[in-house]
């Protein structure tokens, strides 16, 4: 009796709950956690029954990209009965309110209302969660013979797996894994499977990291960077965001360094040699980049670092792509004197430990100031998105600290029940908060709905981000 259907690179898997959180005027719920056929009958017998004013909360165990599925048998008087249907991807969630520390039903609705019919098989939602609230609305009863997640899943045999001793080594790859599984699922690369459905290539670098390390090629990658390109033809910048032309940039240079894939650069590199000509008009004699914004990433947005992180990407670009436009027999001696100017900038950094990380991918070295404030307190100030670039800068001076700071780090989302790693994370964060499958007690923090920033305030915050998957690369490289 299969739970899954397999369809080309990708399957749905259909998952049963293995808790049932809270039940209220629910019959036999025990039902529910058996498996069965997955279609209804007339003469079912292993049913759970909804009477009025019930309530259930179920815990399908891990962070799943997709929706509900609702086999049900008989309504009362086989009129349809309405419910509402809560998705969350921590416990707290599928009990807030919209608008309940920024609980919303942005890009993937989350908090929805639907009909239940006699002798119906239907299927309702598709965001990222782990827990699932069912409240019936109407006045009269339903029974159901079962309630599973549909889960769409990634079917693609890796090339790379963690295969060491270190069982927190081994947890860290296997959720940054299951991460980025449910981020490239589809046709392309989603920074977070519960957000908007757009292909954000600002935010992909870690994410290309992990795809290549686990797959090799990977299509849905390129489709995206193929994507990005047809939007935002030149003149323009992608997004009407510099430095995410720069990612593109190293993205595909990156990329191609990985699969060596020359067909896949076939239509790219008169585009790069467009963005780098646009860029060497932003960039004075004396080096300062004029760019009507500097985005690094969502900590560093206003912080006395953010300029010369956006420095830091484009020398890292134009290296990158001269290397690769110059293999192809491209002129490339007007990026050669664009990158000799940048070069001239001052690259202190003041206090973003990514801002060194990033430093240390475009200059190849760090000073021992940059390296005193990467490892000062530990993996406190950390960035998920720029985690791959902080432990390479650490593991470039010392490889057995970089290893214990990237367990410390991802460790504090594992220790909060987290199957799937964040948007973003502090250590503070941990400090008197409750796990992300309990409520939290008096007195204590929400892990999920009281913190965050930026875009990502209270429950809007993903639970399930691509970009901090880049940690893949880095446990290949440095914990085999």
């Amino acid at each position: 009796m299969p739970d899954y259907t397999k369809k080309g690179k990708n399957m749905i898997r259909y998952i049963y709950p293995i808790k049932i959180k809270e039940a209220k005027n629910v019959v036999s719920v025990d039902s529910l956690f058996r498996k069965k056929e997955l279609q209804i009958g007339l003469n079912e017998s292993d049913i759970a029954k909804f009477q009025p004013n019930s309530v259930i909360v179920l815990d399908f165990g891990k962070e799943i990209r997709g929706g509900v599925r609702i086999l049900t048998y008989e309504t009362q008087d086989a009129k349809c009965v309405r419910i509402r249907i809560r998705f969350g991807e921590s416990l707290s969630e599928c009990f807030a309110e919209l608008g309940k520390k920024n609980a919303t039903n942005d890009h993937s609705p989350r908090d929805i209302e639907a009909d239940l019919s006699a002798w119906s098989d239907l299927c309702f939602g598709d965001t990222g969660f782990r827990f699932v609230r069912i409240d019936l609305l109407s006045d009269g009863w339903f029974c159901v013979k079962s309630i599973v997640a549909k889960s769409y899943e990634l079917n693609k045999q890796p090339i790379y797996s963690y295969m060491g001793n270190d069982k927190l080594v081994s947890s860290v790859f296997d959720v940054a894994k299951r991460t980025i599984d449910l981020c490239s699922v589809g046709q392309y690369v989603y920074d977070g499977i519960k957000r908007d459905r757009l292909v954000w290539v600002g935010d992909m670098y870690p994410e290309m990291l992990a795809l290549t390390t686990l797959y090799g090629s990977f299509p849905a990658l390129e489709r995206s960077l193929n994507f990005a390109k047809k939007q935002y033809p030149l003149p323009q910048f992608m997004y009407n965001m510099p430095t995410y032309s720069l990612w593109w940039i190293l993205l595909v240079c990156d990329y191609y360094d990985q699969t060596s894939k020359k067909e896949f650069l076939s239509d790219k590199l008169d585009y790069m040699f467009g963005l780098l000509k646009l860029f060497d008009g932003r960039i004075g004699v004396d080096g300062k980049l004029d760019l009507n914004n500097y985005f690094v990433d969502w900590p560093s947005v206003g912080s006395v670092d953010e300029y010369i992180g956006a420095v830091f990407i484009a020398i890292a670009a134009y290296k990158k792509g001269i290397a690769l436009l110059s293999k192809f027999g491209f002129d490339v001696g007007s990026f050669e004197v664009s990158l000799a100017a940048l070069c001239q900038n001052d690259f202190a950094v003041r206090e973003l430990k990514q801002v060194v990380g990033l430093k240390y991918f475009a200059l190849g070295w760090i000073s021992d100031e940059d390296y005193a404030l990467l490892v000062r307190d530990g993996a406190q100030g950390f960035s998920t998105f720029m985690s791959w670039f902080i432990l390479e800068a650490v593991a470039a001076r010392d490889k057995e600290l970089a290893v214990k700071l990237m367990k410390e780090y991802y460790g504090g989302m594992l220790a909060v029940g987290a199957t799937t790693f964040f948007e973003d994370f502090d250590l503070k964060w941990l400090q008197n908060s409750s796990a992300l499958d309990e409520l939290p007690s008096q007195g204590q923090k929400d892990v999920h709905g009281d913190f965050g920033t930026q875009c990502y305030m209270g429950f809007r915050h993903s639970l399930c981000h691509g970009w901090s998957s880049g940690v893949i690369a880095f446990i290949k490289t440095h914990c085999c």
